[in-house]
């Protein structure tokens, strides 16, 4: 039997492949505040991580909430500081896992409308979040693991039943509020959680593909055009559109940061394409059918 390593099992994407795996006949171990091994205890991690077919590491603070200091650290420290002790953990083990999948995040391109960013021809912005995608990133590769493949999964927007961002765009639909955020014409790129799990088996089983990962759909819609099937999927007919002004009132109601909606998070999966991989969902009018239904 296979054995698994999840970091960060507990939030919404790590429940989803934990599922996954246990369903496909795989052991799956943890390593969190409460699992198999903690965080701090390094020896403890090595003798984990010993003899296992994979581990993926999914650890850190979520960015949905606001930008002050003590959260800005928090979120930097809750990923390169579990990154840094498991490559530590990785160096250290005799028989270390095969794969090293690591979370980052499709943000660390910078604000893109005018084509989508590849990881061969993809720009880095500039800002808070992507300082963070790189010190992720930095962190994953700073300590030599030569029996290990390290590979960084630029995530786009995940989603699912059960969590991800559908929740709160679903919710402002209902109220009457899901017209276009801000003018609107930000791309947004999506993932359906089922195709995350299926693009990190699908990269596990092609040992030749090496570096950054986009993960994404093959098809990236404009904001008006995701709150328009929002809309659809709940059976809305119309909706507000909310300036930006009013995005950043509300945005500090509920303890967020309006570059989570106003960003155009344009992403292309090259590399998945290339190697032949193929989408459950593909299009964001299936993955919403998926979602909404089991959802209400």
């Amino acid at each position: 039997m296979k054995t698994v390593i999840i970091a960060g099992a507990s939030g919404f994407i790590g429940q989803h492949f934990r599922r996954e795996f246990e369903a496909a006949g795989w052991r799956v171990r943890t390593v969190g505040r409460a699992a198999d091994a903690v965080w701090g205890d390094t020896a403890g991690i090595t003798n984990l991580l010993e003899d296992t077919e994979l581990l993926i590491n999914l650890a850190g603070k979520s960015v949905s909430c606001r930008y002050n200091l003590r959260n800005k650290a928090e979120i930097f420290r809750s990923r390169l500081e579990t990154t840094e002790e498991l490559a530590l953990a990785v160096q250290a083990c005799q028989n270390p896992p095969r794969d090293w999948f690591n979370a980052s995040t499709a943000t660390i391109y910078r604000d893109a409308r005018d084509r989508p960013q590849t990881e061969d021809d993809g720009e880095l912005g500039s800002g808070f979040s992507v300082d963070v995608a790189r010190g992720w990133e930095a962190a994953l590769d700073a300590v030599p693991t030569p029996k290990t493949r390290r590979i960084p999964l630029r995530m786009s927007i995940v989603m699912g039943d059960g969590g991800g961002v559908m929740r709160p765009f679903v919710n402002l639909a209902r109220l009457g509020l899901g017209g276009c955020m801000g003018d609107g014409g930000q791309k947004y790129s999506w993932i359906h959680v089922s195709d995350l799990f299926s693009a990190v088996m699908f990269i596990h089983q092609h040992p030749q593909m090496t570096g950054p990962m986009n993960i994404a759909a093959p098809e990236a819609v404009a904001n008006s055009e995701l709150m328009s099937q929002v809309r659809t999927a709940v059976g809305v007919r119309w909706g507000f559109r909310t300036p930006a002004w009013l995005l950043s009132m509300g945005a500090m109601l509920i303890g967020t940061e309006t570059e989570l909606v106003l960003k155009s998070r344009w992403v292309a999966p090259a590399k998945l394409q290339d190697a032949g991989f193929e989408w459950r969902y593909s299009c964001l009018h299936e993955a919403l059918a998926d979602i909404q239904p089991r959802s209400r």
